[in-house]
């Protein structure tokens, strides 16, 4: 499809396919949201709001047993249709556009959509803005299957469908644009701008008509006394960056504990999500903030009305029950509950400075803006479209100095102990190595079967000469990638290495070919040209 790429006509149809993409992302993302609703106010009578309150008033069983049957419901879902039991995420939207030419798996991505709707509906302590990313990219990899798009063309088509669905989840349009770039593309080419901004208006415009051009978070005004305060704003930074790296080693600690006990005493993976529901229960009878995305305790957090030790017991579970969600498999995302975490953290340290310095600081609500941004940039690791996002929230654009400091002293400290993010670390803990960048991660994508020389090309290896290669196990499988080939040839000095069928069979392995080392180096030579071409077109 490279007439699609071209001028004239051709980027005339990119841009109508960019905008179909952004619109059906955008309607995607506005049923979703509709959908938690729905389901929220049938179970506990309101809509994520108000959910904490709602839930406080119920019996204590209900509350007890809607995440169990939701967490039930969402094992059978993912047992029956996902091939690992694993929810789909953010982190494979990154490896979708990395190593799989813009595209993520179908089916699974579905079956997740559905199982982070059921945990957001029954009580999860997760957030929304995972599923809709994953689901916009089910939706662009379908139509860029149907158009038999390249892997440029797909992965810009990949992000117009992530700028929209952020874009619609947060009423953020600019917001949208730059996550789909700095988060899933992790570039800013100029050729797929264009494109992406008009699929994040597309999605902004559909939430506007879905719920009203409001920002996510009412503020009340407040008066700017923080100038002389830029240095709380640092400390802020360097607490936020190590309750983030904790809130991230909690998440990972768990699902390692998790994988642990289920091996230990054969729990069936269905039942994983259930076991995890039976926690969030029972914490929830006595924390009932823990339910659901948390935009209501992120309010009162916001506009200053949850005192001191509240605001410290509130991040210290709402960590713990994020961290049991995610180790239970039970689907959601980690941005809402990073958003909340940094609020109540920044709230809670502003009651302390306004405490100490009442003449020269501003109110707790503008250390909770900049505690939210600062917490949520260091788990996505994007520093820039987390602060555009926290301004679009809250429309709050003079707190602007004040976030950016806190941003970056967070990001850049929780970088230093985690692969730059939450996914990337993620994909990091898979064997999936992306934070790095693409002089890495290329090579995984290079097959060594369509590279090696055949048994009957004219410039083939001598036959004997691999046969004592293999003889002293050099050799690399045909299945295998350049990442484990091209670190062969650092050894003894060989120009090709034997290619054997597999080693799966208690023969020796069999000799179908040869690589050789020119060939490989050739072949990254060039995928590094295209990538560097990509993003810099």
């Amino acid at each position: 499809m490279r007439a699609i790429q071209k001028d004239g006509l051709g980027t005339l149809q990119f841009w109508a396919i960019a905008l179909i993409i952004g619109i059906s992302a955008g309607w995607a993302t506005l049923g979703f949201r509709v959908a938690i609703s729905g389901l929220q106010e049938r179970i506990y009578g309101e809509s994520d709001a108000q959910l904490a309150s709602a839930a406080s008033q119920l019996p204590w069983y209900w509350v007890l047993i809607v995440p169990v049957v939701g967490g039930l419901i969402v094992g059978f879902i993912l047992q029956r249709f996902t091939p690992d039991g694993r929810v789909r995420s953010v982190a494979h939207v990154i490896e979708g556009a990395a190593l799989h030419n813009g595209k993520v798996e179908g089916k699974a991505g579905l079956a997740s959509a559905l199982a982070s709707l059921i945990t957001l509906s029954s009580g999860g302590s997760t957030g929304r803005e995972g599923p809709v990313v994953h689901l916009a990219a089910v939706i662009s990899s379908k139509i860029s299957r149907f158009i038999k798009a390249d892997g440029m063309t797909a992965r810009d088509l990949l992000g117009c469908a992530v700028a929209s669905a952020v874009a619609a989840s947060f009423n953020a349009p600019i917001a949208g644009t730059i996550f789909a770039m700095e988060v899933i593309l992790r570039h800013y080419a100029v050729h797929s701008f264009g494109p992406i901004v008009i699929a994040a208006v597309s999605g902004a415009l559909i939430s506007r008509f879905g719920f009203g051009d409001i920002t996510e978070f009412a503020l009340p005004s407040h008066e700017l006394e923080f100038y002389w305060e830029l240095p709380a704003f640092v400390l802020l930074g360097l607490i936020c960056g190590f309750v983030a790296v904790i809130m991230m080693r909690a998440i990972f600690w768990a699902e390692d504990q998790g994988d642990h006990w289920q091996l230990r005493f054969g729990i069936p993976g269905w039942l994983r999500p259930g076991i995890s529901g039976l926690a969030l229960g029972i914490i929830a009878i006595w924390a009932p903030h823990i339910i659901g995305v948390g935009y209501e305790t992120t309010t009162l957090a916001l506009t200053g009305q949850i005192g001191f030790w509240a605001a410290i017991a509130f991040v210290v579970v709402k960590v713990a029950a994020v961290a049991i969600t995610m180790a239970g498999r039970m689907g959601g995302g980690v941005f809402s509950p990073a958003l909340m975490v940094g609020a109540l953290t920044g709230l809670a340290f502003g009651w302390v400075a306004t405490g100490l310095a009442p003449d020269l600081s501003g109110t707790q609500a503008l250390y909770a803006i900049a505690g939210m941004g600062a917490v949520g940039a260091a788990v996505l690791g994007a520093p820039i479209s987390t602060s555009m996002i926290v301004f679009e929230m809250t429309g709050d654009w003079q707190a602007g100095l004040a976030v950016m400091v806190a941003v970056a002293v967070s990001t850049s400290l929780a970088s230093k102990f985690v692969a730059r993010s939450f996914f990337l670390e993620q994909l990091e803990r898979r064997g999936v190595r992306l934070a790095a960048g693409p002089q890495a991660y290329l090579l995984a994508t290079i097959p060594v079967k369509t590279l090696m020389r055949e048994l009957d090309h004219p410039r083939m290896a001598d036959t004997s000469t691999c046969d004592a290669l293999i003889a002293e196990n050099t050799y690399v499988v045909r299945s295998s990638s350049l990442e484990v080939a091209l670190p062969l040839f650092e050894g003894p000095k060989h120009a090709f290495l034997p290619v054997v069928a597999s080693t799966d069979s208690d023969e020796a392995p069999e000799l179908i070919g040869a690589l050789f080392q020119v060939d490989a180096l050739r072949a990254y030579s060039q995928a590094m040209a295209e990538t560097a071409q990509e993003e810099h077109s």
